[in-house]
């Protein structure tokens, strides 16, 4: 009997091999590409990225942003009205105004604040301080400290007012009350070249701002001879020898408790603050 012909064994459920896949024998089908999911920034047709939603947010923001500065620079709605100035005591707010020169419509947020308190210093020595602050929507505050002096020195008629850290920055013609006077002589002095009068003020500063308050107001002149000669001359002709400006507030502390043991005393002794002295009835 004759056998299965080449188209029998060729096709199915006919004993033969089945072929594999619709090409030549051997080959297997090439897979899928994955289908696109739909999300922002998957491929689509033709392998593009959708950018859509993205620039969409890039504008968005730029738009916030350009709004914004235009509120801030440009608009009318945040510019400099009012421009206020507290702290002072001597001086007028409006002697500070004017030196502050803050620029009235100007942009609130353009106020260069370190530039305006460079300028009020340097104008108004007596201020010592300036604390600027912006006052939104439409102002700017200006706080000031000004100087307080603790020592006079006598210039002709006038007086040249000195603060604790040895600043001259005004001369007056009237001595403020409470402020003692500089009396410098300290010529016939053997340690005056070692010591100029630089350094004796120096001193005198050092002691007359380590005072305390009521003390202060008592102490009519602050006396140099030399470096350790310093003597404070007292309201009701009472006299202190405080010594050299070392140690000055202990000194400031004793002669406190001197002035409340002995109100009656003539003299008070505290060149050494740890055993002070009175004397005098």
């Amino acid at each position: 009997m004759a056998g299965a012909t080449t188209a029998q064994r060729g096709t199915p459920g006919s004993g033969g091999s089945p072929r594999k896949g619709f090409g030549a024998p051997g080959r297997t089908r090439p897979p899928k590409p994955p289908e696109s999911t739909g999300k922002p920034g998957s491929r689509g047709s033709g392998g593009r990225v959708r950018r859509g939603p993205a620039l969409a947010l890039l504008v968005a923001a730029a738009l916030l942003a350009g709004g914004a500065a235009w509120v801030l620079y440009g608009s009318s709605w945040l510019r400099i009205e009012k421009v206020t100035a507290a702290g002072v005591e001597v001086l007028t707010p409006e002697q500070v105004l004017a030196a502050a020169a803050v620029p009235v419509g100007a942009p609130l947020v353009g106020v260069d604040t370190d530039e305006i308190e460079n300028r009020v210093r340097r104008r108004l020595p007596r201020i010592d301080s300036v604390d600027v602050v912006r006052a939104w929507p439409h102002g700017i505050g200006l706080k000031v400290t000004e100087r307080k002096p603790v020592l006079l020195i006598r210039k002709g008629a006038d007086f040249v007012e000195v603060d604790a850290s040895g600043v001259r920055f005004d001369t007056v013609p009237k001595a403020p009350a409470g402020v003692p006077v500089l009396e410098l002589n300290a010529g016939g002095s053997p340690s005056a070249r070692r010591f100029d009068e630089e350094r004796l003020l120096h001193e005198a500063v050092l002691v007359a701002g380590a005072l305390p308050g009521p003390v202060s107001k008592e102490t009519l002149q602050v006396k140099v001879g030399s470096y350790d000669s310093v003597v404070l001359e007292l309201s009701r002709g009472r006299t202190v020898t405080w010594g050299s400006g070392e140690q000055s507030d202990a000194k400031g502390r004793a002669l406190t408790a001197l002035l409340k043991a002995a109100p009656k005393a003539d003299h008070f002794d505290v060149s050494v603050p740890t055993a002070p002295a009175v004397s005098g009835s």
